[in-house]
């Protein structure tokens, strides 16, 4: 009977519903309209109790919203986790293994990759590309490591005079070196509120790419008593190195966040095999020994910049108020390469258009700072006692052209950045020569100096460390570079685990090319 309808309406033949009489047709019409009013509020009223038994279908109203202070991203942070049991705040020792352990982890983990093989023709070992997810356990260390750090920095924030042997502000450093907050805090996350979806948390270790290392080593360097910090050191080394995935690698895919160059410094020898997250590399020997760091291993990181970031507002208000050619505020008393300070300091003194000071702790240096580079064409960015400096991301963040004076300084993300787009990089030699650098600024175009103000415009998202991490932002870009490095660290897990130990070693990484910035021509 339904096939004969459909056959005489497609022909053209009368409606059925037009054959009830004009009574009918209005009493059904009405209650087609009534059952489609209840469908509606069944399917509002399920969609909404969804929403709120599926964590992943609830969207933090402030995830758009970022928190790029610190101090502020922390409050909330550890506010929102005062009520959580003492017994989710990390176990309260470390696993002691025999070797059945590791060798039960390893082959769960080749269970694992062998099925995503098989089953996944995309899957990031054989096809590495930008949109594999990376998976990350995360170690559920005991408090004293994390949370109880945490807590002790924000104590003890308003006791500024708590300074270094060269007079900067300890809380301060720890906030320009907080990068372990900043990937930690996104890590453990809801994924209903995170935003980076390259990167995910596992909670079983065999699911996992790499492990990472929640320990916050500047934080206990500058807080702790001396005696205190290394036998904390002691205590985060033994209960790492004694987890059955550590012993499996020896540490090769685990990431361990080492980010304040004095600190971790006692014991960092034993886990020199680890992904480090660093502010850059010292070829000296005097942060980092020879064979502890290397690019094809780590992965270089932005400080936290000091100053607030110069919006697209600030941008358009501060193009007609640079007048100051070349910017400069910090400290000029440096060691190591940071000797170049000093020099540059005493031939840029009193030159026209220039504007060179000693800096100053506290807000008033923090304003000077700020106003003074939002008010210049370029900012000079010379080595500090390591070969970077936070300089460098004040500058960019404010949009002041850098011109690095650093021979030696690796650059963060320099896989996914080309910084010659926005930084001008000058080598010692040339910068101390009288004249030479004035020199050479004023012979940049006015077209090349509004084409890398545009491009700092562009680039500043990538050095802003916020809560929730953003697309593209600097967690998100450390997850990218060290993705890029998965692949390599199998090879060398896999042919750890089948050399013979006593072999002669034939891979080693001691023969890479220095670092250093040429002459300008």
């Amino acid at each position: 009977m339904a096939g004969k309808h459909l056959s005489s309406f497609a022909r053209g033949g009368r409606s059925p519903f037009l054959s009830f009489p004009p009574t009918a047709r209005s009493a059904l019409f009405l209650f087609t309209l009534f059952l489609v009013g209840v469908a509606l509020v069944f399917f509002f009223f399920s969609s909404s109790s969804s929403s709120h038994s599926n964590p992943h279908l609830f969207r933090n109203p402030d995830s758009h919203n970022p928190k790029f202070s610190f101090v502020a991203s922390l409050e909330e942070f550890l506010t929102s986790r005062a009520q959580i049991p003492k017994s989710e705040l990390g176990s309260n020792g470390s696993v002691v293994s025999d070797g059945e352990a590791e060798r039960k982890l390893d082959d769960l983990i080749w269970k694992r990759e062998f099925e995503r093989i098989y089953d996944d023709p995309l899957y990031p070992a054989l096809l590495p590309s930008s949109s594999s997810v990376l998976r990350v356990y995360v170690y559920e260390m005991p408090a004293k490591f994390t949370y109880d750090l945490l807590w002790l920095f924000r104590n003890t924030y308003q006791e500024t005079l708590n300074l270094t042997s060269n007079g900067s502000p300890v809380h301060r450093l720890i906030e320009q070196h907080s990068i372990d907050y900043w990937l930690w805090a996104d890590l453990i996350a809801p994924e209903s509120v995170r935003l980076l979806k390259n990167v995910i948390r596992v909670h079983q270790q065999e699911e996992a790419d790499l492990f990472y290392i929640p320990f916050f080593t500047t934080i206990s360097f500058f807080l702790l008593e001396k005696q205190q910090c290394k036998a904390l050191y002691r205590e985060a080394l033994q209960w790492v190195t004694e987890q059955p995935a550590w012993k499996r690698s020896e540490g090769r895919d685990h990431i361990l966040p080492v980010h304040h160059p004095w600190s971790f410094k006692s014991v960092r020898r034993f886990m020199k095999k680890a992904i480090w997250l660093l502010p850059d590399m010292d070829s000296t020997g005097n942060w980092y020994k020879p064979g502890q760091v290397w690019l094809e291993k780590d992965v270089i990181l932005p400080y936290v910049s000091n100053v607030e970031v110069c919006d697209a507002k600030c941008f358009a208000e501060s193009e007609s108020k640079r007048s100051t050619l070349l910017f400069f505020r910090g400290r000029l008393k440096r060691n190591a390469g940071g000797k170049i300070r000093a020099k540059l300091g005493a031939e840029l003194n009193g030159v026209e258009g220039v504007s060179i000071a000693e800096g100053t702790a506290g807000e008033a240096g923090k304003k000077a700072a700020q106003d003074g580079m939002r008010k210049s064409i370029f900012c000079l960015s010379p080595a500090g006692d390591t070969p970077s400096s936070a300089r460098l991301f004040d500058a960019i963040v404010s949009g002041c052209i850098p011109v690095v004076v650093s021979d030696e300084l690796e650059l963060p993300f320099e896989g996914i950045l080309d910084y010659r787009k926005m930084a001008l990089f000058v080598s010692s030699s040339d910068a101390v020569q009288p004249g030479w650098l004035i020199t050479f600024l004023k012979s940049i175009s006015s077209n090349q100096i509004r084409e890398m103000r545009a491009n700092l415009a562009k680039f500043s998202r990538h050095f802003l460390y916020s809560s929730p991490a953003q697309p593209f932002g600097p967690e998100d870009l450390t997850w990218r570079m060290i993705a890029s490095k998965l692949l390599n660290i199998k090879l060398h897990i896999r042919r750890s685990q089948r050399v013979v130990k006593e072999s002669r070693s034939l891979c080693t990484c001691d023969c890479r090319r220095a670092n250093h910035t040429s002459s300008a021509s």
